[in-house]
């Protein structure tokens, strides 16, 4: 009789409380939501640290210019699930997940597409591709990023150029040190460098991480010792080798060659100056070396004796 009746006391507490539990967490979540309006939103980007196109601005300029903006609306007709299913169609955007709060605020938190390289196609095109293949509007402006040129299409970027440049991205070193992707008409690939007057061809896009391990040694090894501009095409297609291919020097232009002009010709020295000039060619400098050093003493005091035989002889002719 007293266990039965224990049994029956406890299941009762047991019934009490678990009424009062529930009334307490109803009473608790419960707002009114016909009076309580929104008061603010809290925008959170996953992956803001790293360089997309999406910050806390954007995201409240979407939402205003999509009329899902919630601040100062009442709680009741906040519709979480129409702000996600709004945002998700951004084509920046790649999840999103909304909530309220028991403060009369909204949650928006959301993860971003990461814009991986920019091509710029022979036919025209113009866009970004993601770090999953897909396809970009360029709208927004991404700095720092690897632009492909050449014969792309928008398959082959979202397949080839994807895998690509998710391990350029991923790699520190090449991160740094490609610029720029052209792919040839037969679908293979030559790479710019940041560093360096050369053009690296890794040809068909297969085996990229081996091909890029062979440059990574011979930028260490052989560009290190024999300079960085000796080559312009650095081959490594095949496998255990890589082809070099030195630039050409310039030609120098031939240097003008000065022609001699003759000297203009002198006039004939009269009779009188004939007799000085002789007088003149016994004084002058018998070596080379002495006319380098300059004229002496000597035949400073000398020259005005010429004038004066010059002068005897014009006398001698006029008598």
């Amino acid at each position: 009789m007293n266990v039965r009746v224990k049994t029956i006391i406890i299941a009762i507490i047991d019934v009490a409380l678990a009424a009062y539990l529930f009334c307490a967490i109803t009473v608790f979540n419960r707002t009114d939501d016909d009076n309580q309006l929104c008061a603010a939103v809290d925008v959170q980007i996953q992956d803001d640290v790293v360089d997309g196109f999406l910050d806390n601005s954007e995201i409240v300029r979407l939402m205003k210019q999509q009329k899902i903006y919630p601040v100062s609306q009442p709680m009741s007709k906040v519709d979480v699930r129409k702000i996600e299913n709004v945002l998700e169609k951004s084509p920046f955007i790649d999840s999103v997940e909304c909530f309220k709060t028991i403060d009369a605020g909204v949650v928006v938190k959301l993860t971003q597409r990461m814009p991986l390289i920019r091509v710029k196609s022979n036919s025209g095109e113009d866009y970004y591709i993601d770090n999953r293949g897909g396809i970009m509007p360029n709208n927004r402006y991404a700095g720092d990023l690897v632009i492909a040129t050449g014969d792309i299409s928008k398959a082959y970027a979202s397949k080839v150029l994807r895998q690509v440049g998710n391990y350029i991205v991923n790699s520190t070193l090449w991160h740094n040190q490609v610029e720029q992707l052209h792919v040839l008409p037969d679908g293979s690939i030559e790479m710019v460098p940041r560093v360096g007057d050369h053009i690296v061809y890794l040809g068909a896009p297969v085996d990229i991480p081996a091909k890029l391990e062979r440059l990574d040694k011979f930028y260490r090894y052989g560009l290190k010792e024999a300079g960085w501009n000796k080559y312009e095409m650095i081959n490594v297609e095949f496998s255990n080798q890589i082809i070099c291919k030195k630039r050409h020097k310039k030609s120098r232009a031939a240097a003008p060659v000065a022609v001699a002009q003759p000297a203009p010709p002198q006039p004939a020295a009269t009779t009188a100056e004939q007799p000085a000039a002789a007088a003149q060619k016994q004084l002058a400098p018998a070596t080379p070396s002495a006319a380098k050093r300059g004229v002496s003493n000597t035949q400073k005091s000398e020259k005005p004796l010429k004038a004066v035989a010059g002068k005897k002889e014009n006398k001698k002719k006029t008598s």
